[in-house]
């Protein structure tokens, strides 16, 4: 049986991988040159943060260790104040991080592995023009040569990225639902050479934040001592790019804003003005299948903003989904294999768990730039942690339900973090508790605290508990 995946980005090479492992002839068509073959381009990606989730589609092939290879582990936070004072925030408990990788450097691993399996074929540099949905016929064009040809695969599978060419397609039929969102602002990509000696000239094991209310700017360490930076600010407005457009104002701008991060940043004039100023936007859709031939995934389904480290790590999970699904299929009769069964079930799965995804990663653009440096997030912060490490087993905070475990679904996990939410507001609010806590006299609280967490688990709808 031929499968056919159109676009060999992160999400494409993986699963190509995956598929190849299921012994099915895979072909793969990306329209970018073999990254392999060129040097690598900045300005136009964000450094990955890789996590739980990620990690356990690599491990299920056999390529976490190779990858673990070209990655930083992250423990936590680095926030940097307006004064220049410096404030660590661990993620989640002792030993556990997220991790920075290079989207190059990860893609081209995925690639080399991908194309050493004898049932995989890559096409570089060939776009897809047209996806017939009726007779699944794909029209390609090699962009070095402009010649033209047609294949017509037994499946296809469109990995083609937010703005997906073959979605365009699947939407020309009745009830395909499809919902952009672009947000106010955009990012930019720039970067903090490596030092004198090649050494990290922040600290290396934290992912930095520069948080200024309406905007910010990041910086996630890599391999060879730099740091990749991005910048988040809006299109248009009094603190936006529309008012950065000479040097002068460029300079002004990130001495004021990001003294500690500009005195380290040599290339700001050259890559402020050269890279791209790129979007930012949420893309809901479905259904992402079509009968047994065709079947969306990753940010062709499902393109999330940046925000909570989990674009690239939920589309891996859409590769390790689909191969269960796929599984327990197959475990009934290969010979009769039911690709429109198979697709159904997947997106009937998945699709409540993206849509989670897609607004936990909007709600923590507002807590990076905005809530981090808040007195009372900070104790939200201490108390999440007290909580977890008196009762492990029992209270998990939402952002450790998203990053370190893998067993709770997205779609589980925003409904916890909005009882926790209601919770830690409700508890900021009694003017004794914040007393307490500030003078160390919190510690007979939590057990009741949890309690009053599980109860309302068991009862979602209520919107008061800590009533009298």
């Amino acid at each position: 049986m031929e499968v056919a995946i159109v676009g060999g980005g992160l999400v494409g090479s993986l699963l190509s991988i995956y598929l190849a492992k299921k012994d099915f002839k895979v072909s793969v068509y990306e329209r970018r040159p073999d990254a392999r073959k060129i040097d690598e381009v900045g300005g136009r990606s964000i450094n990955l943060a890789l996590s739980n989730r990620g990690w356990k589609a690599l491990e299920k092939v056999g390529m976490a260790e190779p990858v673990k290879a070209l990655s930083l582990p992250m423990t936590g936070r680095m926030i940097h104040g307006l004064d220049g004072s410096k404030t660590y925030q661990a993620y989640g408990k002792e030993g556990q991080a997220i991790y920075s990788v290079s989207r190059e450097g990860l893609n081209k691993l995925l690639d080399e592995h991908s194309t050493a399996m004898p049932n995989v074929d890559y096409h570089y540099e060939t776009q897809c023009n047209s996806a017939d949905r009726r007779t699944g016929r794909l029209d390609l064009e090699d962009v070095k040569t402009g010649e033209c040809f047609s294949k017509n695969p037994d499946v296809i599978f469109g990995t083609d990225g937010a703005f997906s060419k073959v979605r365009s397609f699947l939407m020309r039929r009745k009830r395909f639902n499809y919902q952009q969102d672009f947000l106010d602002h955009a990012y930019k990509e720039l970067s903090i050479p490596a030092g004198p000696n090649g050494e990290w000239q922040l600290e290396n094991n934290a992912l930095h934040i520069w948080p200024r209310n309406s905007f910010m700017l990041i910086a996630l360490p890599n391999l060879d001592g730099s740091f990749t930076c991005t910048l988040f600010l809006a299109f248009e407005g009094e603190e936006s790019f529309e008012n950065l457009q000479t040097e002068a104002q460029v300079r002004e701008f990130f001495d004021r804003e990001f003294s500690s991060a500009a005195a380290l940043m040599p290339n700001l004039m050259e890559e402020f003005f050269g890279n791209p100023t790129d979007a930012l936007v949420t893309i809901r859709c479905f259904p992402w299948a079509y009968n047994d031939q065709f079947l969306l995934m990753g940010d062709a389904s499902h393109a999330i903003v940046p925000f909570y480290g989990q674009g690239m790590n939920s589309g891996f999970e859409d590769c390790s989904v689909f191969e269960d699904v796929l599984a327990a299929e197959m475990g009934k009769d290969e010979a009769k294999l039911n690709w429109g069964k198979v697709f159904k079930d997947f997106e009937n799965l998945r699709k409540p768990d993206a849509d989670a995804i897609a607004d936990l990663a909007l709600r923590n653009f507002i807590e990076m730039r905005d809530s981090v440096a808040d007195p009372k997030f900070l104790i939200r912060k201490q108390l999440e942690k007290k909580l977890m490490a008196a009762y492990p087993d029992d209270f998990i905070a939402a952002y450790s339900l998203v990053t370190f475990t893998e067993e709770v679904r997205y779609s589980e996990a925003l409904r916890r973090a909005d009882i926790q939410n209601q919770l830690f507001e409700e508890l900021m609010e009694r003017a004794d508790f914040v007393a307490k806590w500030e003078e160390d006299q919190f510690e007979s609280e939590l057990s009741s605290i949890l309690e009053r967490y599980k109860a309302l688990l068991l009862r979602p709808k209520e919107s008061k508990f800590l009533a009298g």
